[in-house]
């Protein structure tokens, strides 16, 4: 079996990250999976939401928010505030962003402040929501270490780094990482979701008309496994690269934009 892109079954797409993309946001970066772009952007509100006081919840609170950019996709995608309304995929992959990264962040030890995860897709082309929970991970870093840095916290309630990723089967074999062509053609389709111990947070799985056998989910668990340890190393390296933030990259990302 050939895949579209002459990758092998267990090949990750290209993938990079540039922090620090967004001078505002307390931790930001842009991140690649092949053609997909998004850039995902942690800013901190030293608050914490109204229920939260009104339960008297000690801690902070993280959440996210997801969106695809007018232009990410060949057929022009209305935005949410024009139909006056977040369409339900929207809705439903914020939710997962924010629930992924909360599961390795505690709460308490963040204090009373608000982490706003802003995960803008720029390209699409297959795995928009883990790349932006992977994404979302590195902004999360960058930000806690930059309190950290202000004196603002004396050390870090992120307990660990989390990455996403997609596997499937397409045309009867089990692959990582599916791109555009593949999601569209897969018979089976999974989004995993894991910790850098390699604990699972949360798995999406489903046959697209089709069943799928416990020995291909077994695969399909093995190749995200795969792929989850190879991507913490390049969130690794993406964290501690953000102290140092490469001026060309950010000059050239400015004339892409057009400015």
């Amino acid at each position: 079996m050939t895949r579209p892109d002459s990758r092998e079954v267990d090949a990750l797409r290209p993938i990079s990250f540039m922090p620090n993309v967004a001078p505002y946001a307390t931790g930001s970066v842009l991140v690649s999976f092949g053609n997909t772009r998004v850039i995902c952007a942690c800013t901190v509100e030293e608050d914490v939401p109204r229920w939260m006081r009104y339960q008297k919840v000690k801690g902070g609170w993280l959440t996210a928010e997801y969106s695809m950019l007018p232009y990410s996709t060949l057929d022009r995608k209305q935005r949410d505030v024009t139909r006056g309304k977040i369409d339900g995929r929207s809705s439903e992959i914020q939710r997962l962003i924010g629930r992924s990264i909360r599961a390795v962040v505690d709460l308490k030890a963040l204090g009373q402040r608000t982490l706003w995860i802003d995960c803008d897709v720029l390209q699409a082309d297959g795995g928009t929501r883990t790349a932006s929970i992977t994404g979302g991970c590195v902004a999360v870093a960058i930000a806690i270490n930059k309190l950290i840095s202000e004196g603002k916290l004396k050390k870090s309630p992120l307990k660990q780094l989390v990455a996403g990723i997609s596997a499937g089967v397409y045309k009867d074999t089990p692959i990582l990482d599916l791109n555009y062509p593949e999601d569209r053609d897969a018979s089976v389709d999974f989004n995993v979701v894991m910790t850098e111990d390699l604990n699972f947070v949360e798995i999406q799985g489903s046959g697209e008309e089709a069943t799928f056998s416990s020995e291909q989910m077994t695969s399909m668990l093995d190749l995200a496994k795969k792929g989850s340890i190879e991507i913490v190393e390049l969130q690794k390296a993406a964290i501690a690269a953000a102290d140092q933030p490469d001026t060309d990259s950010l000059a050239n990302l400015a004339a892409a934009f057009g400015q």
